[in-house]
């Protein structure tokens, strides 16, 4: 009966061969053992409507529909009979879900009026489309809650993310906590059309949910991470709180951290030297800001100042600044290529005096690979700048601390 009403590209209804048959002709196919089903008699005219609390009034042609099964030949009670006879006995009062159950909830409604029980309030949502509009499935990423938590979203912005899908409050707000949408959300503000699930969007929302988090929250949420991974020694204390302050505007997911903090405490100077800004940097003579930088720190003056913390760099660098007759990007610049060997990045006194503690008290894991200030001065010394000058390969021991 379906390959005939495909061929003819009408709805699969069933003829209703039994329907009217004798007790005899019954009688004589139950004798055979042959297989039976019951169905739900349907009427031939006529429609049935309902009051959609998302949709307004829905109606369906009865004749669109014909008898369906409400038990298999096995004997197991159908879904559409099964959770008509459920959701009553349990007192549901609303039916709220995906659009998709429409044929369902007809089939519902029918054994509702057919039983006597009093009819529940339905909502269809719409679907959560992928950016093509087609339905979102597994090609379009994560599929399950368990994904997204292991690439560093939070519950919080996920629910917050998923309810704004086909939902508002009215206003532009968009940030929302779990206690403020219980509160605003309403069935009547949900939309009829369905929503595009834009994975953009609910990184950047994650993120806003990260930096709303207590300081002391989002220190041992981000801390425990860089421990799990491999990158620090310990979870906790002064080093990971300044670190997640100075890293946090980086980062929208948790995940993101590993490479804010790596990127922290690298030190590819001669990757920077090399480079065309690097270049720039060179031709302000940084040879002879590095001499006077290497001078400091042997004399034990820039080392004191880290010690002071972030006055005491501030006052050295001052004083630096003075003694070599720069300032502004001309004495900033190049003493952030020198400690950092980078050409840009966070607060540069902040990066120090973390890169001092780090160094200090042992907190980076030894497989990572981190290079100490004392070991970054150490470099410093056996640079030979003419090399760059001169646009010379690089010595081998440069490349190998450049890869």
């Amino acid at each position: 009966m379906k390959e005939i009403a495909k061929l003819k590209q009408l709805p699969p209804v069933y003829t209703g061969k039994w329907a009217n048959a004798t007790d005899k002709e019954v009688q004589e196919e139950l004798a055979k053992g042959t297989p039976y089903t019951y169905r739900f008699r349907v009427p031939k005219e006529g429609s049935l409507k309902i009051d959609d609390l998302i949709r307004g009034e829905v109606s369906w042609n009865l004749n669109t529909l014909g008898d369906f099964v409400i038990m298999r030949s096995n004997g197991q009670p159908v879904y559409n009979f099964c959770v008509t006879v459920d959701d009553s006995t349990m007192a549901i009062s609303h039916v709220i879900r995906a659009e998709e159950h429409l044929p369902n909830t007809l089939r519902q409604a029918l054994i509702y009026k057919a039983l006597g029980f009093p009819m529940p309030y339905f909502a269809h949502v719409s679907l959560i489309l992928a950016p093509d509009r087609s339905k979102l499935s597994k090609r379009h990423g994560a599929t399950s809650v368990g994904q997204f938590r292991e690439m560093g979203y939070l519950p919080q912005a996920m629910v917050n993310y998923l309810a704004l899908l086909g939902w508002g409050d009215g206003t532009e707000n968009e940030f929302f906590t779990l206690e403020q949408l219980v509160e605003k959300f309403s069935i009547g503000r949900v939309n009829k059309s369905g929503a595009i699930f834009d994975s953009t969007k609910l990184r950047w929302m994650n993120g806003q949910h990260l930096r709303s988090l207590p300081s002391e929250e989002l220190a041992q949420l981000i801390g425990e991470r860089w421990k799990s991974i491999g990158i620090l020694t310990e979870s906790e204390g002064l080093f990971v709180e300044e670190a997640v302050q100075l890293l946090k505007d980086k980062i929208d997911l948790i995940t993101d951290s590993d490479s804010a903090l790596a990127e922290l405490l690298s030190y590819p100077l001669y990757a920077t030297l090399t480079s065309p800004e690097g270049k720039s940097v060179l031709e302000e003579r940084l040879p002879e800001v590095a001499a006077s930088l290497l001078a400091a720190y042997d004399n034990g003056d820039l080392v004191g100042a880290f010690e002071e913390g972030s006055s005491g760099w501030q006052k050295w660098v001052k004083s630096f600044g003075k003694s070599l007759k720069r300032k502004g990007k001309s004495l900033f610049m190049p003493l952030r290529v020198l400690l950092t060997g980078k050409l840009h990045g966070p607060d540069m006194g902040a990066t120090i005096l973390l890169l001092h503690k780090a160094g200090t008290f042992g907190l980076v894991d030894p497989q990572f690979g981190f290079m100490t200030l004392n070991e970054r001065f150490q470099m410093l010394k056996e640079v030979d700048w003419e090399s760059f000058n001169k646009d010379q390969p690089l010595l081998e021991s440069a490349s190998a601390v450049s890869s």
